[in-house]
């Protein structure tokens, strides 16, 4: 089995679903090393101190929720895509928005992945089950 360092960005400011996220992690003994930031401002510039500190950015998988002050997901989406350090972490949507325009334009920038915040504790369990399959078996840029 791979031994991975894939690290989890959950960027979210919903407080309660964070810690829904953080709850569902821990029962299903998903042990990555996680951090949390409450807008899209703020994970930028976690991303970039992230380069700063190892020169390049390491393995992360970011979960992201779209409607934020300040920097909503869309924008940091763009902004991450626009940054040549930055452009290849994997970024999975989680969100309470179903709107087709939501969806078409998140995949358009690159999205591996896009999740409906339905019933929020059963859909997390879910999708970071998902999640923590995906980070043992997929390769991911280094």
């Amino acid at each position: 089995m791979k031994t991975t360092a894939v690290k989890f960005l959950i960027v979210d400011d919903d407080v309660v679903s964070v810690m829904a996220m953080q709850r569902a992690m821990r029962k299903l003994k998903i042990v990555n090393e996680t951090e949390v930031c409450h807008d899209g401002q703020q994970a930028l510039d976690f991303l970039g101190e992230e380069v700063q500190r190892h020169g390049r950015l390491p393995p992360y998988i970011v979960t992201l929720d779209l409607n934020m002050p300040r920097m909503g997901g869309l924008e940091f989406l763009e902004a991450v895509r626009a940054d040549p350090a930055l452009e290849r972490v994997v970024v999975f949507v989680f969100t309470t928005s179903d709107m087709p325009t939501d969806v078409q334009s998140a995949y358009s920038k690159n999205v591996a992945g896009y999740i409906v915040k339905e019933n929020p504790s059963e859909t997390f369990s879910n999708a970071l089950d998902m999640l923590n399959a995906y980070v043992r078996i997929v390769e991911l840029p280094r």
